[in-house]
Formats: structure tokens, sequence, C-alpha cells
């Protein structure tokens, strides 16, 4: 079943109030949206390297909102490996630490590592949603942000090492 206009209008108005909230964050170099053309699948990226996005994905059809990292390049997802491996912590745990940070309590998410498209190296933690109409509920937005920010801050010394060894910009 297609989306309905006012599915597509509350969508859109969740979309747009994360990433306003976001707006001026130095942390991010740009944010795009990568949306399937069905719709299945509506992705917003927030860069943090050329090729490394925080990311928020809303699967309306479900529906679930996953935050993750993702990158195209497959070193950088063998140092984003790499960071998990040196706390000696699960993936899980790792994230939980994160999440905390956040101010998220969340005990042993789920985190998922996979390969989408055959193009993206990814590490996600979905949220399902009792209904799409959540999207309008404040608690559910600021979740969102909580789960990204929790994304950052437990991979932020990976990325840290990712940006000290990128290329100067010339």
């Amino acid at each position: 079943m297609p989306l309905s206009d006012a599915d597509r209008t509350l969508i859109s108005e969740f979309r747009t109030a994360l990433q306003q909230g976001y707006a001026g964050d130095a942390r991010f170099t740009r944010v795009i949206r990568d949306d399937r053309s069905d719709e299945s699948v509506l992705a917003s990226r927030f860069a943090v390297l050329d090729d490394v996005w925080l990311e928020l994905t809303l699967r309306p059809f479900l529906p679930q909102l996953r935050a993750g990292i993702v990158t195209t390049d497959r070193w950088k997802n063998e140092e984003l490996e790499e960071r998990i491996e040196e706390t000696g912590d699960t993936m899980s745990e790792f994230l939980e630490l994160g999440f905390d940070e956040a101010g998220l309590e969340w005990r042993a998410p789920q985190v998922e590592h996979y390969r989408d498209q055959g193009k993206y190296f990814c590490f996600a933690t979905g949220l399902d949603l009792p209904s799409l109409k959540s999207l309008g509920d404040p608690a559910t937005l600021d979740k969102a942000r909580r789960m990204l920010e929790g994304y950052y801050h437990a991979f932020h010394g990976a990325i840290q090492r990712l940006k000290a060894a990128a290329p100067p910009v010339s």
C-alpha cells in the first residue's frame, strides 16, 4: 500500500525537524537524503567525513526508525570494526555506552552490521514504532536524536582517527 499524502506530510515534517535540529552543527559537513523510489527506505545522512555518515532511516511500511553509521569505504568500515574490538565489548555493549552518553537508557540494544545494496557498510539499530503517526510525537523525535547522538559518541574515536588520517583538502 503506497503512502498517503498525510503520511508523506508527517514524514516530511519529522525529517525536517530532525535536520533543523542539526543545522549549523560543525560535526556534520552536509546532510543528504537518500530515498528509495518505492518509499520503502527514506534515509537522512549526516556527513562526518566525505564517505562516512551518521544515518537515520525511516522504513514507513514497518514502521521503523533505524539509526546508524554508514560508509562506502571498506577500509573505513574496518576502522569502525577495530574501534569496537579495541574495547573488548560486544557491539551491543559498545553502543550501549554511546547511548548512555547521549542520555538514552537502552540496555543491550541490537546492533546489526551488514552490507546494504552492495555499496554501504552499515552498523544500525532499529526502533519499531507503534504506528507511523508516532512520528508526530516529540518523544519519538527526541529518541531518534539520542540514537543518532549515541552512534556519534560510540564511534567518536574512530571518526577522529579517520579525520586525522584523511589527506589535507587542497
